[in-house]
């Protein structure tokens, strides 16, 4: 029995005898191997770059983040002074369901602009909040394509006093936005075709707003232009998502990736 035992330890020492100098002579091919993997620096100092397919849009994924395309509307608010904010309010008027806007039919929407003084109850009387007024507002857009392009096809620019009743409230600053009548409301407007490839859309809206620093004090006044960016996803004419190969985000202020970047227009 010691002699068979001796005879396995022979066998592996003449094993590892053998083994071992093959390792060595393979160094140089092993470490060409290894700089051979993606993200490793090869003998020159170079990095190795691999390309990866680019990841597809999945039926759960948001192709363009909107917040507007997945609840049909949206609220966004702008404090314009200490518990005083100016309220946007977005809705989806035709196709209300938003998953039908697409690059080639009509997408009108609808808004309202108001304002909030929570400083004092809701059915205060006028002369104790602060009056803001409404002198303009305009609307830009810019376009998110597959191809990288962008363009700007939607405009929208008017003086609010000429979107509502004569006897609204007004003056030379202005429609009075927190009045009995309520603020401005823009029942629908039209985005109508945009390029084939595109999948999403930024609308920035530029509000030029006179606000009170005391309420029932003239003097007081002061300007502010108050922006605000809506995200909104397009569809292709299928019913789905358009594929980006990347999946789009918007910053905290709402505003799309690279806005601003671009110069081309429809």
């Amino acid at each position: 029995m010691p002699s068979r035992r001796r005879a396995r330890a022979i066998a592996s020492v003449l094993a590892m005898a053998v083994v071992v100098p093959a390792t060595l002579t393979g160094c140089a091919q092993v470490a060409d191997l290894f700089n051979a993997l993606p993200g490793q620096v090869g003998g020159g100092g170079q990095s190795v770059v691999v390309a990866t397919p680019e990841p597809a849009v999945t039926a759960t994924a948001k192709p363009f983040d909107s917040q507007f395309t997945y609840d049909g509307s949206v609220s966004l608010t702008s404090e314009v002074a200490d518990g005083l904010e100016v309220r946007l309010d977005v809705w989806a008027d035709n196709p209300k369901r938003t998953m039908e806007w697409t690059s080639t039919n009509e997408k009108q929407f609808g808004f309202a602009i108001n304002v909030v003084d929570k400083r004092v109850d809701e059915k205060a009387v006028l002369t104790q909040k602060r009056r803001v007024y409404l002198s303009s507002v305009s609307i830009s857009s810019q376009t998110a394509q597959t191809s990288g392009q962008v363009s700007n096809p939607f405009q929208f620019s008017a003086d609010p006093r000429t979107l509502v009743p004569s006897d609204t409230l007004r003056s030379d600053r202005g429609l009075l936005l927190n009045s009995f009548q309520g603020g401005l409301l823009v029942p629908t407007t039209s985005i109508r075709q945009l390029p084939n490839d595109t999948y999403g859309i930024t609308l920035e809206f530029a509000l030029n707003v006179a606000v009170e620093g005391t309420a029932n004090t003239d003097s007081s006044f002061s300007q502010q232009t108050v922006y605000q960016y809506l995200p909104i996803a397009i569809y292709s004419d299928g019913g789905q998502a358009a594929s980006t190969g990347t999946t789009g985000t918007s910053s905290s202020t709402g505003r799309a990736p690279g806005w601003g970047q671009g110069t081309g227009s429809n």
